[in-house]
């Protein structure tokens, strides 16, 4: 015969059971719902990757370097091609196609170990993005919204087309009146 003690203690330590559980399972559920931030690709610089080229030909990092008007622009990216016989990558941006010769196996870098591509006509202003379509080898490629910054921030200076005007300093009866009129 059992005890009433016995009785009423088999309750709780089930019931105990139970709530530990569910708590432990609340603490470290996240862990299985969610995925790791570490395995999410991004660029990690202010340009773009693009998903595919249709090719052989990878571009990492694209972005456009405008002057202030967003007239002209230069692109620079990263260019890998991933097969062994050379490619061309195709850059089509407002109506104006260019293309790019990549060694087979090689990487080349606009805007570092070559020239980036001037883009007349460019109609973007720093700040927004611009429709690229790129496309290597024979498939179709595809199409991506790229950012368009200036020489604000001093490694891109060198690759503003015309070069980089600084905006003027305020004057100091500029300064003194703004100051005044808070």
């Amino acid at each position: 015969m059992k005890s009433r003690l016995a009785a009423s203690v088999a309750p709780r330590l089930a019931a105990t059971a139970v709530l530990g559980a569910a708590v432990a399972f609340g603490a470290t559920g996240c862990a299985f719902l969610t995925h790791q931030a570490t395995t999410i690709q991004y660029p990690a610089s202010d340009g773009v990757n693009i998903e595919t080229t249709g090719g052989p030909v990878e571009v990492r990092n694209a972005m456009v370097v405008a002057d202030a008007e967003g007239e002209v622009g230069n692109l620079v990216a990263a260019l890998v091609n991933t097969s062994e016989d050379d490619a061309t990558l195709t850059v089509e941006v407002n109506g104006e196609t260019l293309t790019v010769d990549v060694p087979g196996g090689e990487r080349i870098s606009l805007g570092a170990d070559e020239d980036p591509l001037e883009i007349d006509g460019l109609d973007a202003v720093p700040g927004s993005t611009v429709e690229i379509y790129f496309a290597s080898g024979g498939d179709a490629g595809s199409a991506a919204e790229v950012p368009v910054l200036d020489g604000t921030l001093p490694y891109y200076r060198d690759l503003v087309p015309g070069g980089f005007t600084p905006a003027p300093e305020p004057t100091e009866s500029e300064s003194d009146h703004e100051e005044s009129s808070h």
